[in-house]
């Protein structure tokens, strides 16, 4: 069986590349339109336009993740291959009718799990392993992928497998074992912040590296954080809100997250994994 290590740009995926050798790495990256998250630096998007195959403006992730999966190729010495699907403008405005939320998180769907299995049916079409970045005290987790499997560790996704006239003919098809090698080997975030401290040929700046800058699934005091960290991101998710769209959570909107006054210096290191938000994939 083909092994495949799925790629986020944190440290915790980082380090399996670079300590649990694939015959693959694949990243996906998620794309925004818009000019006002545009990445700073021309060349550099260069580079991504060539690795995707498509126009690369700005992420709605954090920008140095761009930068780190540059720099981790070159330190594990293997090719990452970079992914891309539709963007998450294009997302919003024809995938569900009204923005993502905890109930409908077809955002992770379309920007990271489809690119995925569409390169997998092109290149493989056969069942992998594929290595998941959790460690060892994120078991729960873990559950929740185990569960969609069946009897033989594999699990079903739903995916094109045909044609239907003009239509897209749908089914489940088996595509993945998923395996949690830090779970198995007692991998804790020490021993991975450790690896990293010592190892900086790979540019982690201090900040949360899972999922866009203003995932729903984050705490509002976190979110806030992130309108500091990143006001461009964050004005891209308030500006979806309203009208047809709807909102990104029902308890709050992501504007009023904008216009609050934390008194309070926060950190990073002030919030856990369930406060900043990640997607199972």
């Amino acid at each position: 069986m083909k092994t495949v290590n799925s790629l986020s740009g944190g440290k915790t995926s980082s380090y399996i590349a670079a300590n649990y050798p694939a015959d693959y790495n694949v990243f996906a990256l998620v794309r925004t339109d818009d000019k006002n998250c545009i990445y700073p630096d021309a060349k550099v998007r260069q580079i991504v336009s060539d690795k995707i195959g498509k126009e690369f403006i700005g992420t709605t992730e954090q920008d140095n993740i761009i930068k780190i999966m540059l720099d981790l190729e070159q330190f594990i010495g293997s090719e990452i291959i970079w992914l891309t699907g539709v963007t998450f403008d294009d997302v919003v405005l024809k995938k569900g009718g009204w923005l993502p939320n905890v109930l409908h998180r077809y955002c992770t769907t379309n920007l990271k799990l489809f690119p995925i299995m569409e390169w997998w049916k092109k290149n493989i079409n056969e069942v992998v392993e594929m290595r998941i970045g959790f460690r060892a005290n994120e078991k729960n987790r873990a559950k929740k992928i185990l569960d969609r499997c069946n009897k033989k560790g594999i699990q079903l996704d739903k995916f094109i497998i045909g044609k239907r006239k003009t239509q897209n003919k749908w089914g489940l098809i088996e595509w993945r074992q998923p395996t949690f090698p830090l779970i198995n080997d007692n991998i804790f975030k020490d021993k991975i912040e450790n690896f990293w401290s010592k190892n900086k040929a790979v540019r982690f700046e201090k900040g949360y590296y899972n999922n866009c800058v203003g995932c729903f699934h984050r705490n509002p005091i976190f979110l806030k954080k992130m309108s500091v960290e990143h006001p461009n991101k964050i004005e891209w998710f308030a500006k979806q809100e309203g009208g047809k769209n709807g909102y990104w959570r029902s308890d709050i909107k992501y504007a009023d997250i904008q216009k609050w006054n934390i008194q309070t210096e926060l950190s990073f290191d002030d919030f856990n994994e369930c406060d900043s938000g990640y997607c199972g994939l």
